[in-house]
């Protein structure tokens, strides 16, 4: 069958691509930012698009060409500068099942979630149940499934703030600790996909993913803990009030293009636990999560990342204010800081140069604090400071021995800014 794969870049979709192609199928995987993916999975076919902007059913006339299926494994969490929720997983998709009606697909799969549990009338679940209904109604064959907390090797989202938490030293700090949570292999959501499009699940089927079993989130996170190898540590239940400020922060970011799991429909949705009605067991029982993380055991850079998932933030923003400072400060000590240019250039051009080189590092400050301009700010961070150091090697190479080590501190910065590179990409 020639398989139409939405999503086919994320953590679910990558995985059903993988699967479908395996069985012979003949697969178009879309995504907004498919390059890295394509040579991990050659014998795709691949199309770059943004679905914010497949709005109208015309949008989508040249990409069902020649499919038989389409699989949706699209979608996001909240509002953001890179999401658009109502015009990803609402107008999108009615487009989309309008112009597959025109096609006369054979099946269109749905990955959506329980959308009537805690926060049923958020951005993020009110978009996915309209989406449903409209599916159900278009008069396509159709498969929906709504896979719980999805577990998989390579973590993502949720199950990498999991891992995360896990690693903390010494103790735990958990909001809705007692909130249960039920979870599903990432495996078995490919396999009921696979029985979808293999016709082994009948259409108009409408399905729950998840194991029998259901822990609570603290419990969850200690599963966790011990399959990265960790000794017991004890967990702090905090007060949901204390989510609210660091549910700000992470839509704040949110705003900048950063997708955190701890915005604020996150948190609303674990409120009230992560449930699912009566699952399909396709024949076989759905892995619990204790059974889905130990069929992959853990190494050295799950700890690694695990550790490193929550310093992430931290990093960029201790480089967003490490060089805004560094460009504020100099205008509160104008006459000292144009000096170290007035050493090797003439008065104007010094006091230029000090101007000219504040901007530049408060545009960097504020630029790395954006998500689509990160990398490349980065990038100029450690073209900057090396220009510095080499300038004032030369113009001033005692500075190298001065007791306060002004050119010795900078060396670190650009270690920081190494890692934040290295840890940048979100998938």
């Amino acid at each position: 069958m020639n398989v139409l794969i939405l999503g086919a870049t994320g953590f679910i979709g990558s995985a059903i691509a993988r699967k479908l192609h395996d069985e012979g199928h003949c697969i178009t995987g879309l995504g907004r930012n498919p390059a890295r993916a394509a040579p991990k999975m050659p014998g795709l076919r691949w199309i770059k698009a943004d679905l914010a902007e497949m709005t109208a059913s015309g949008n989508w006339q040249g990409m069902l060409e020649g499919q038989d299926m389409l699989v949706n494994c699209a979608g996001a969490l909240q509002d953001g500068l890179s999401d658009d929720l109502v015009a990803t997983q609402e107008k999108a998709m009615l487009a989309l099942y309008e112009a597959a009606r025109n096609a006369r697909f054979r099946l269109a799969v749905q990955i959506s979630a329980e959308t009537g549990s805690a926060g049923r009338d958020l951005a993020f679940l009110a978009t996915k149940r309209t989406a449903d209904t409209a599916l159900a109604a278009s008069g396509l064959p159709f498969v929906i499934l709504r896979p719980a907390l999805v577990i998989g090797r390579n973590a993502h989202g949720g199950s990498a703030l999991l891992r995360a938490l896990a690693a903390l030293p010494f103790a735990i700090p958990l909001i809705h600790a007692e909130s249960s949570v039920a979870t599903v292999a990432l495996d078995d959501v490919v396999d009921a996909v696979s029985a979808a499009v293999g016709g082994r699940l009948p259409a108009g089927s409408d399905l729950a993913l998840a194991s029998n079993e259901s822990l609570t989130l603290k419990e969850l996170v200690l599963v966790h803990r011990l399959w990265l190898g960790l000794a017991p540590a004890p967990t702090i239940a905090l007060s949901p009030a204390m989510a609210r400020p660091i549910a700000w922060l992470a839509d704040l970011a949110g705003r900048l293009g950063w997708r955190s799991p701890l915005r604020s429909t996150a948190i609303t949705v674990m409120s009230g636990g992560i449930a699912s009605g009566p699952s399909q067991d396709f024949g076989r029982r759905l892995s619990c999560a204790a059974d889905t993380l130990a069929a992959a055991p853990s190494g050295v850079q799950d700890l690694w990342f695990a550790r490193l998932y929550l310093l992430k933030p931290l990093i960029v923003a201790t480089l967003a204010l490490f060089w805004l400072l560094s460009g504020l400060v100099p205008f509160f000590v104008f006459d000292a800081a144009a000096s170290h240019f007035a050493a090797f250039l003439p008065g104007p051009i010094a006091t230029a140069a000090t101007i000219a080189t504040s901007l530049a590092d408060i545009a960097l400050g504020l630029a790395v604090r954006v998500r689509p301009w990160a990398r490349r700010a980065l990038f100029g961070m450690l073209s900057l400071t090396l220009a510095y150091l080499l300038a004032a090697t030369l113009a001033e190479p005692a500075l190298w021995l001065d007791p306060l080590g002004p050119l010795v501190k900078v060396l670190p910065s650009i270690l920081l800014t190494l890692t934040a590179l290295a840890i940048l990409d979100e998938r």
